[in-house]
């Protein structure tokens, strides 16, 4: 049987499996095993084992708990409540204004913790009850939850930039760098478009009224900016320790989690509860990251005996004669149909492999495709019908938002996020000027 065949033969078991609502990391481990014994024997069935030591000798992959860690400290302390606060004070006075902010919240919530989960746990409880209670349009304000929470995985310290660049041996400072830019650059459009749409359509944002504003004392402003400030002094001395060399990756992301307690502690909002919570879902989360690498490095390593990256860049190239840009398109847009099933960490484990080499054979920098890729990682994550945070939002949103809500107003942001795409294809730049300027030094 072709390479090619094998490979249909897997992901086509793959997605029935998974459709019967298995765990995902039982249904990849299963089936890369089960390929493995049925093309080589019982032999092959050490694969999991070695896939097993392969993560133990992976030493970043120890950022992943002590940034998650950090996220949620800071999230259980009450520090991200009193972001929002911060936002709803300053910028609630103008139609749009608390959309605006949960946007900004959502920059800040990702330079804390690296992942989407923590932004759209907290943009669904904090932030949409209060964006509802005000008046704003609930479609509308569901969206701008859903696509601001998806930038953790692009802004620093994004965990599946870590885990990309591990696999595909690339520096993680240098794609921390490459995502700043097309991440505020999202961020910009997803602000421009609420702030335009709040102006064409002002019933659908109403500001703050004029009596609550003039209730907000400055005194309480400037307390509420510094709360504000309190989460960057701990980004800013993280990254910065790292860029100027003085700690290691891993040693910044203790240093991230130690700050991230000491500023709870500060605020006076540290509390056993807070501890155990934070630990609690920490493990959790990061036993969920490693079961599935171990199970999609056990499906990868299907691949590697077949020698099937040598077949797919045979059949793109030469039997297909598909030129470069095809072929790069044809990547993204397979990511976001596995991303329909898949969280961005089995995709990358399972994917990166047959990609990555694929991707400098066509002379593409693979730092700029990092970047591409977590984007599309974005898209995927809120694009109907099995969108990982189009669930996440059904479960924790109110129950006057109805699951047609949340498929609706998604559909403006995919668009902006596709254009951010199409803008870094064009200009690489963007994505590539600050690690550039980085490397020059």
């Amino acid at each position: 049987m072709s390479s090619e065949l094998i490979t249909l033969f897997m992901f086509s078991t793959m997605m029935v499996l998974l459709l019967t609502g298995q765990r995902v990391f039982g249904v990849i481990g299963f089936v890369g095993a089960a390929a493995a014994l049925w093309l080589w024997g019982q032999g092959s069935s050490e694969l999991p084992f070695n896939a097993a030591f392969q993560v133990l000798n992976w030493y970043p992959l120890i950022t992943v708990p002590l940034f998650v860690f950090m996220g949620f400290v800071f999230s259980e302390s009450g520090i991200a409540s009193n972001l929002y606060r911060m936002f709803h004070v300053w910028f609630g006075g103008m139609r749009g204004g608390l959309a605006l902010g949960t946007i900004g919240l959502m920059v800040l919530i990702s330079c804390m913790n690296g992942l989407s989960v923590a932004g759209m746990a907290i943009g669904a409880t904090v932030a949409l009850p209060e964006l509802l209670r005000r008046g704003y349009n609930k479609v509308m304000v569901t969206g701008v939850v859903q696509a601001g929470s998806s930038l953790g995985i692009l802004i620093p310290p994004s965990v599946v930039l870590v885990l990309y660049a591990m696999i595909a041996r690339q520096p993680v400072l240098q794609l921390w760098l490459a995502g700043i830019l097309p991440g505020l650059l999202m961020a910009t459009l997803f602000c421009i478009y609420i702030y335009v749409r709040c102006r064409l359509q002002p019933e659908l944002a109403p500001a703050m009224p004029a009596e609550e504003r003039a209730a907000i004392t400055k005194s309480e402003k400037m307390r509420l900016l510094g709360a504000g400030f309190l989460p960057l002094v701990v980004f800013g001395t993280m990254m910065g320790l790292f860029i100027s060399g003085v700690t290691s990756l891993v040693e910044s992301s203790a240093v991230g989690a130690l700050l991230a307690v000491l500023a709870a502690a500060v605020s006076r909002k540290l509390t056993w509860k807070v501890i155990d919570d934070s630990t609690r879902n920490t493990l959790t989360i990061s036993c969920m990251f490693l079961w599935i690498i171990l199970a999609a490095l056990c499906f990868g390593a299907v691949y590697d005996g077949l020698g099937a990256v040598r077949a797919i860049e045979n059949l793109l190239l030469n039997t297909w004669e598909l030129d470069r840009w095809t072929i790069l398109i044809l990547m993204l847009l397979s990511f976001v149909v596995m991303g329909m099933f898949l969280d961005d960490t089995a995709m990358l484990v399972i994917v990166a492999p047959l990609y990555i080499p694929l991707v400098i054979g066509l002379d593409f920098n693979a730092i700029w495709f990092g970047i591409l890729y977590t984007i599309t990682c974005q898209i995927a994550y809120i694009t109907p019908p099995f969108g990982y945070n189009l669930f996440l939002m059904r479960a924790m949103a109110p129950p006057e938002i109805t699951l047609a809500d949340i498929y609706r107003s998604i559909v403006p942001f995919v668009g902006l996020m596709v254009l951010t795409i199409v803008i870094l294809m064009i200009f690489p730049e963007i994505a590539l000027w600050l690690p550039g300027l980085w490397s020059a030094r």
